[in-house]
């Protein structure tokens, strides 16, 4: 369960692992991978899109196929196809973060500081026993040791609360903790720039955690994240613009292609507009629409992850890992469904794809959980 209070459970798993174990489904599904390649431009005839062209050191390849699965998490392809987007609320997108990976923690004594401390942790406080209990120990506070950092200028930028989350390897945390806001993701100076910034946060929270935090003080750094994230950019203007009330109603649409519990999680873009937060309640869920992942206009594309079609504030709940990787699944059987009928995404037997969705595993639906 997740013991940072913001919502029923956390998966951690291994990073290494994962990449592992991604290679094999691949090769076993006899997939063409190209790492290092950046995508540059499309090819189109009459239209309708018929390539892609990536760039691969010095090489220039045109990747062809009757249809194309956008998972860039910024709409890049869509944009480049002729599909519309739109960029965040107004042009402001959510704040970007550079994690932080650290090893060799003392949980034992983050927990004894918590339970000492309950006062510091708002989410847990009325249990803060809860930390004993938590198999992977998730956290959401130290507000009173960030204040006094704050206030010596250990630390240069503002955040509600220091948030981490231990990886599937005892003692090995991920601090997610670094704020960067108003900057253009699809930018890429502002990207650049934020890339900066955050490691420049990162070695702050570094040194904040090792001379202030107890449990920390023989910790190893291990690495900054390999880009900086981001949670928002470009949103598809797909078939159907999945609404914060979908979200916030629980609800259920006939085409689901993917489900998820995620509350509305919206980090406020510039200082003067406020967060958003919507939980849902124990056993509730609500359903992504296979229409979310293409839009009116081409009939070969269709988008995955993040940046499928949703409001600003919907999209703050479905922009995380598990939801998205759900979608990016419902994207490549769609893809593969329509590849082989008629080429249209939009013509997809959405009860075939759901037949097949599920038969690879995928859940589409479940009775409630009655709330405890």
């Amino acid at each position: 369960f997740d013991t940072t209070g913001y919502t029923f459970s956390v998966t951690p798993f291994d990073a290494e692992g994962m990449k592992l174990e991604l290679d094999r489904m691949t090769e076993e599904a006899g997939v063409d991978v190209l790492f290092h390649a950046a995508l540059t431009g499309v090819e189109k005839q009459d239209g309708r899109v018929t390539g892609a062209i990536v760039q691969a050191g010095a090489n220039s390849i045109v990747c062809r196929g009757r249809i194309f699965v956008d998972a860039t998490g910024n709409a890049d392809f869509a944009v480049l196809a002729g599909a519309p987007t739109v960029l965040g609320r107004d042009g402001l997108c959510q704040p970007l973060t550079m994690n932080l990976k650290i090893t060799h923690v003392d949980l034992d004594a983050v927990r004894a500081y918590v339970k000492a401390h309950p006062e510091e942790f708002p989410a847990i406080q009325h249990d803060p026993g809860m930390v004993d209990r938590a198999e992977q120990l998730s956290l959401a506070g130290f507000t009173g040791l960030w204040a006094k950092a704050r206030q010596s200028g250990l630390l240069s930028f503002d955040r509600e609360v220091v948030l981490f989350f231990e990886t599937a390897n005892p003692g090995e945390i991920i601090v997610n903790t670094s704020r960067i806001p108003e900057m253009d993701p699809t930018d890429p100076a502002q990207l650049s720039e934020a890339e900066r910034i955050g490691r420049k946060q990162c070695d702050e929270l570094w040194r904040f955690l090792k001379t202030m935090v107890p449990g920390f003080e023989n910790a190893q750094r291990i690495m900054t994240g390999p880009q900086i994230g981001v949670r928002s950019s470009r949103q598809l203007r797909g078939a159907y613009e999945i609404a914060v009330d979908d979200i916030v109603q629980a609800r259920h649409f006939k085409d689901v292609v993917a489900c998820n519990a995620y509350p509305v999680d919206l980090h406020s873009p510039k200082p003067e507009i406020p967060s958003l937060h919507c939980h849902l309640k124990a056993g509730q869920y609500y359903t992504i629409p296979y229409r979310a992942l293409y839009c009116p206009e081409k009939a070969e594309l269709l988008v995955a992850g993040r940046a499928i079609s949703g409001a600003f504030e919907a999209q703050a709940a479905f922009r995380t890992t598990p939801c998205v990787g759900a979608i990016g699944h419902a994207a490549g059987a769609a893809a593969a469904l329509a590849a082989r009928m008629t080429g249209d995404v939009r013509s997809v037997d959405v009860d075939a794809l759901q037949d097949l969705l599920v038969s690879q595993g995928a859940c589409l639906g479940m009775e409630a959980i009655p709330a405890e």
